[in-house]
C-alpha cells in the first residue's frame, strides 16, 4: 500500500501491521506442530521422519481447536488483567487535577483540541525520565509519566511528549503493541514449555528412543533388546526439526513484535508535531531523555510502550525503538525542527552541608555601607561667604 503523506502512512501501517499480528498468532501453531512432533518421538521411538511428520500433523489438526482456545482465553485474561499487572510492575498510580494541575491540564488541553476523550493519567515514582501510554478501550486508556520526566521538562516539552503518548492511542497502537506482547508472550511460553519437557527426556544409547530421565535407568532389558535392532535415526533428525521450529517461532515472534514498536515511534513523533505544532519541543524532549529512560525492574513488555527503551539490542535486531538520533533526523528533515545536539548528563547535586555560621549570614540582609552620599565625607566642603544654597545676601 502506497503512502504519501501523514494519514495515508497511519493507514498502511495498520495494514502491514494487521498482516504481520496475523503472522504472529500462526506462530502458535507452529509452535504446537514441534510440540506435537516431539510427543510422536517421545511415544514412538523407533519410527521414520516420514511417519513423524504425518502423524504430528494429524495431532495439530486434532490440537488446532484447543490451541486456538487456548490462546484466545490469553487474550482474554490480558485483555482485562494488563493494566493492573503493568500498575504492578511500575508502581504507576492515577493523580487528579488538584494533585498535578500542571499535567493534567496539559494533557487535558491536548485531548480538547483534538476531541479526544481523555485518558487516565498516571504517575510513577522514579528518577528515569520516560512515559508510556496502555490499555485495550478507551474505559482502559492511560498515559503513564514518571515523576523525574515531569520535573525535568518544561511545559513545552511536557505537551509534546504527551501528544506522541496521545498519538499512540489515537492511531491505534496500544491496542497492537498489547496484543503484540501478549501472543509473543504466549509463544515464548510455550516454547519454554516445549524446551523443558525436552529436557527432561534422555535418549536410549540402545537405540530404543526417547525416555522419561527418571525413568531410563529403570526400562525393561527385554523391551530394549527387541528394539535395538529397529533403525532410530529419524527420530533425532525429528527432535532437531521440532527444536529448529520453536527456535525459529521465538525468535519470528520477537522481531515482528519489535518490528511493530519500530515503525510506529516515527508516526507518533509527527502525531506529536501536528498536535502542539511545535518540533523543537519534541526534539529537545527526545534530547533530555536520550540515554536516561532505564526503568528499573520494569519488564521488556513494558519498556517497549515507553517513549525511548535505552536497552539495545544485538545489532538492532532486537531494539524496540529506532536510535532518538534517527527520530530526530526525520524530525529536522519533514517538520523542519532545530537540532540542539546530544545535551550532557546531568551533574550530581553536591551534597555538602552548608556551615553554620554562613547559613545564619544568608538569613541577614546585605549590611549598608559605611559611607553614603550625605556622610561627612561627601559633603561639599564649605566655602567663605556661602551658605550652603548660595552666597549669602
Amino acid at each position: 500500500m502506497a503512502a504519501y503523506g501523514l494519514y495515508t502512512h497511519i493507514a498502511s501501517n495498520k495494514f502491514r501491521s494487521m498482516v504481520l499480528l496475523g503472522g504472529l498468532f500462526l506462530l502458535i501453531y507452529v509452535l504446537v506442530y514441534a510440540g506435537a512432533l516431539l510427543a510422536e518421538v517421545f511415544l514412538h521411538g523407533d519410527r521414520s521422519v516420514d511417519f513423524y511428520l504425518r502423524a504430528a500433523g494429524h495431532d495439530l489438526a486434532a490440537a488446532f481447536p484447543w490451541a486456538t482456545i487456548a490462546a484466545a482465553a490469553w487474550i482474554v485474561i490480558a485483555y482485562f488483567f494488563h493494566q493492573s499487572m503493568i500498575d504492578a510492575v511500575t508502581g504507576g498510580h492515577a493523580v487528579t487535577r488538584q494533585e498535578e494541575p500542571r499535567l493534567y491540564n496539559l494533557l487535558e488541553n491536548l485531548c480538547i483540541s483534538r476531541g479526544i476523550p481523555m485518558p487516565k493519567l498516571k504517575l510513577m515514582d522514579s528518577p528515569a525520565l520516560n512515559a508510556f501510554a496502555s490499555g485495550l478501550n478507551p474505559r482502559q486508556y492511560s498515559v503513564t509519566v514518571t515523576t523525574g520526566l515531569l520535573k525535568a521538562l518544561n511545559d513545552q516539552e511536557m505537551e509534546a511528549v504527551l501528544g506522541h503518548e496521545l498519538t499512540h492511542i489515537r492511531n491505534g497502537d496500544v491496542q497492537l503493541m498489547v496484543v503484540a506482547v501478549i501472543i509473543a508472550g504466549a509463544v515464548g511460553f510455550f516454547g519454554e514449555l516445549f524446551f523443558r519437557m525436552f529436557t527432561n527426556l534422555s535418549w536410549n544409547s540402545s537405540g530404543s528412543g526417547w525416555s522419561s530421565s527418571s525413568s531410563s535407568s529403570s526400562s525393561d532389558s527385554s523391551s530394549s533388546d527387541r528394539d535395538s535392532k529397529s533403525s532410530g535415526g529419524g527420530a533425532v533428525i525429528v527432535v532437531i526439526i521440532a527444536i529448529v521450529l520453536i527456535v525459529l517461532a521465538w525468535l519470528l515472534s520477537q522481531v515482528v513484535k519489535l518490528a511493530l514498536s519500530r515503525s510506529r515511534e516515527y508516526l507518533a513523533d509527527a502525531g506529536s508535531v501536528e498536535l502542539t505544532k511545535n518540533p523543537d519541543a519534541m526534539i529537545t524532549a527526545l534530547r533530555k531523555i536520550e540515554g536516561r529512560g532505564e526503568l528499573p525492574g520494569a519488564t521488556s513488555a513494558v519498556m517497549e510502550l515507553c517513549v525511548d527503551n535505552p536497552r539495545e539490542g544485538f545489532a538492532d535486531l532486537f531494539a524496540t525503538h529506532p536510535s532518538v538520533q534517527s527520530r530526530i533526523d526525520k524530525l529536522v528533515a519533514f517538520a523542519g525542527g532545530r537540532d540542539p545536539g546530544p545535551l550532557p548528563p546531568p551533574e550530581p547535586a553536591s551534597e555538602e552541608p552548608v556551615p553554620e555560621q554562613d547559613a545564619a549570614a544568608s538569613d541577614q540582609p546585605p549590611p549598608l555601607p559605611h559611607k553614603g552620599p550625605w556622610d561627612d565625607a561627601a559633603a561639599p566642603v564649605p566655602v567663605p561667604g556661602q551658605g550652603p544654597w548660595g552666597p549669602h545676601r
